[in-house]
């Protein structure tokens, strides 16, 4: 698998000379799998043009904050929440201590302060500038913040002088933004996620079922591969490709999905039920296409289906176990009952009604709740928001036995 694969990359471009590597540093965050998205400063642009960089990255380069166009879509925000990373290759002495002061006074810096996805920064400039008190403070202030610095390296510089400052090669770069996406903290472990919809037959050509697309279930299990977990994923029916070394169970029906849950379940040690499970299915199923008749309406009896988020939490020895409760209405009350009754570990509860965050939404955000209280994750993408997630999960498995 590519260690890029999947990954959203919105590099930022700043001004100085280096700024021509940017160019090859694109195809090779490419060449790992990445797709990449480019932020050019103003200054960025008297160095290399912005026509260059769309070509080789397949997308509209962005360089302005106050775009009519981009910003009656709130563009700026909408790139934040896009990205997985964003990175600053090469970073100017001068970005670095405008976003060191917290500044948004351009669409780079606007971003960053916007974006919840990590933030590096690769910085190139002169030996002298490097060295100098204020960029040293600047980087400080800059790392204690969680900023991942990329380099600088040390040599001959476009300018003749000799020291640290330059940037670091494209390849370099690319390989060091590849390895923030390889923690393993789920390594050893085994983690069972269920997505998507299911659907109950009311005949050979009908259904019951949902909205729900799977994204967020699929981004669960990418997540959980990346950080080194075997993975099996239980789908109801999505159009989704399947996340590269998951494992994907495929079934239709919700009784189908609890019989594989449970079978599962019994040997892995984070269950994770993303699923919209139908709550009800017909009591029979027609052994035809049912006609319609004169009569203005049909009656069909539907019986319970079973409950495989508390079906998995009763086992003995149980995985510890995540439910979703996916509401329109008094979102934390009905998660907090759900989380008791059905003896979960966590529950993760997301308003369905807001927009842009519902079913087959590309974004989400979600509040955590557990026995000992609530943590709010805001709006962003849904790979980042799995990533986020299966980092807090991993973080409150019990100790390997």
């Amino acid at each position: 698998m590519s260690s890029l694969a999947n990954k959203h990359i919105l590099l930022g471009v700043t001004g100085g000379i280096a700024a021509y590597k940017s160019a090859d540093l694109i195809r090779r965050l490419q060449d790992l799998g990445a797709e990449v998205r480019v932020v050019m400063t103003a200054a960025a642009q008297e160095f290399i043009t912005p026509l260059t960089l769309q070509a080789l990255s397949g997308n509209p380069v962005h360089t302005t904050l106050l775009d009519p166009e981009a910003e009656a879509a709130m563009g700026h925000i909408q790139l934040a929440r896009w990205a997985d990373l964003v990175l600053v290759a090469p970073a100017s002495a001068d970005f670095m201590a405008r976003l060191a002061q917290g500044k948004g006074d351009d669409l780079l810096t606007t971003v960053c302060l916007a974006t919840a996805a990590t933030l590096a920064l690769a910085p190139a400039m002169n030996q002298g500038m490097w060295r100098n008190v204020s960029t040293q403070e600047n980087l400080r202030l800059l790392q204690e913040r969680n900023v991942r610095i990329f380099g600088p390296a040390d040599g001959s510089q476009a300018c003749g002088d000799i020291g640290p400052g330059r940037m670091l090669e494209p390849v370099q770069i690319a390989i060091a933004a590849a390895s923030l996406f390889q923690p393993g903290s789920l390594a050893g472990r085994r983690v069972v996620i269920t997505a998507g919809p299911t659907r109950e037959a009311i005949d050979p050509v009908r259904y019951i079922s949902n909205y729900s697309s799977g994204k967020m279930g699929y981004a669960l299990a990418q997540a959980a591969v990346e950080a080194g977990a075997q993975t099996i994923l239980i789908s109801g029916p999505t159009h989704l490709p399947i996340p590269e070394r998951a494992t994907r169970i495929d079934v239709t029906s919700a009784q189908q999905m609890y019989d594989a849950s449970l079978q599962q379940a019994a040997a892995c040690d984070l269950f994770i039920g993303a699923a919209a499970v139908a709550d009800y299915r017909p009591v029979t199923i027609a052994a035809n296409k049912l006609k319609k008749t004169t009569n203005d309406s049909m009656t069909i009896e539907l019986v319970k289906n079973p409950d495989i988020i508390a079906a998995v939490a009763a086992l003995q020895p149980k995985p510890f176990t995540v439910g979703f409760a996916a509401e329109s209405e008094n979102l934390l009350a009905y998660a907090r009952t759900k989380l008791q009754h059905k003896n979960l570990d966590l529950i993760i509860a997301n308003n369905i009604a807001t927009e842009g965050i519902g079913f087959d939404s590309d974004d989400n955000a979600v509040t955590l709740i557990d026995h000992n209280g609530e943590q709010a994750l805001t709006q962003r993408s849904k790979q980042q928001l799995a990533r986020d997630l299966i980092s807090l999960l991993a973080d409150r498995l019990p100790a390997q036995q």
